[in-house]
């Protein structure tokens, strides 16, 4: 039998720090650990499963800017700048 771990979805984003002015959706959502691979986060994008500031978002060229929240299954992430 197999059991299934739901987490409860919590109210602040988890923050993620890029060191460049933008990454694009999908390699956003390798970087942190969303997916494991390109390929499984065109999928998930392009079958709606992944939401931008509230937004589903089927671009996986989308950019994302600090400030951005990118939201998938319970999980969400802000986009933040790098402080050096």
């Amino acid at each position: 039998m197999k059991v299934r771990v739901t987490r409860k979805q919590s109210d602040a984003p988890i923050p993620v720090a890029i060191h460049t002015e933008f990454i694009k959706l999908q390699d956003f959502l390798k970087f942190c650990d969303a997916v494991s691979s390109g390929g499984m986060a065109k999928n998930f994008i392009q079958n709606g499963e992944i939401a931008v500031n509230g937004e589903t978002e089927t671009r996986r060229g989308r950019k994302l800017y600090p400030g951005d929240v990118v939201s998938f299954g319970p999980n969400r992430w802000q986009v933040t700048a790098h402080e050096a």
